[in-house]
């Protein structure tokens, strides 16, 4: 099973999430391989700002490797991808990013591909990044804001991915660090009952990525069994 990491909106902790996956399967003796398929709002794969370079630089594993390996598309303008892409003089071909990600599978599992923004954020001119869901063999694992906001937004994502067919997709709130611990339980509770999906778990602040709380980890496991 391969999974695909995508968000209620920009900024919720796709990558956060992401470098989760990726520390969970290599502890437990896996050969995980991350791509990101579009990544915007870098020069380059090296970048700052480059979502790769965040990954490899915290995966022990990784580390010294070529984060430019794990992008497909690098877009300079902080935007959708088909706008960014517009601006480049590029058209992104979800395409190539099917037989990309399947050609990894080959001699890595699993594959952990980690989305732009929300669902609805424009690839092409007709595409959207769910209409890339669902060219791929992967399971939707939905990073959400743990705090004020959350509700509106994971219901409607989850609305839209069971009207593509994708029933049990696994939901993980991602905490700021400041949300207010009733709140999220009430908005755990909210998800559930108008969803029918169990949220697997909250994903504390992380201080320092080189020493990960335990029960990140306890949450990604808990991610697997929608």
């Amino acid at each position: 099973m391969n999974y695909f990491i995508l968000g209620t909106d920009t900024g919720v902790g796709k990558t956060v999430l992401s470098f989760l996956f990726m520390t969970y399967f290599f502890r437990i003796g896996k050969k995980p391989f991350y791509i990101k398929p579009f990544q915007t709002g870098c020069v380059d794969a090296q970048s700052p700002e480059s979502d790769a370079r965040f990954i490899y630089s915290n995966v022990p594993e990784l580390q010294g490797q070529d984060p430019s390996l794990s992008v497909i598309y690098c877009l300079p303008q902080p935007k959708a991808p088909y706008y960014a892409a517009m601006n480049k003089g590029l058209t992104l071909d979800p395409d190539f990013v099917s037989h990309f990600i399947n050609a990894k599978q080959q001699t890595h599992s699993p594959i952990i591909v980690e989305a732009a923004g929300g669902i609805f954020v424009p690839v092409t001119e007709k595409a959207l990044i769910i209409d890339l869901l669902q060219i791929i063999d992967v399971q939707p694992v939905v990073a959400a804001r743990a705090g004020l906001g959350t509700i509106n937004h994971t219901l409607l994502t989850l609305h839209a991915l069971k009207t593509r067919g994708f029933k049990k997709p696994s939901v993980v709130f991602v905490s700021s660090g400041h949300d207010d611990p009733s709140m999220i339980s009430e908005n755990m509770a909210a998800i559930e009952t108008f969803s029918g999906i169990r949220v697997a778990g909250v994903v504390p602040f992380i201080a320092d990525f080189t020493r990960i709380p335990s029960p990140c980890l306890d949450v990604v496991k808990s991610a697997l069994k929608p």
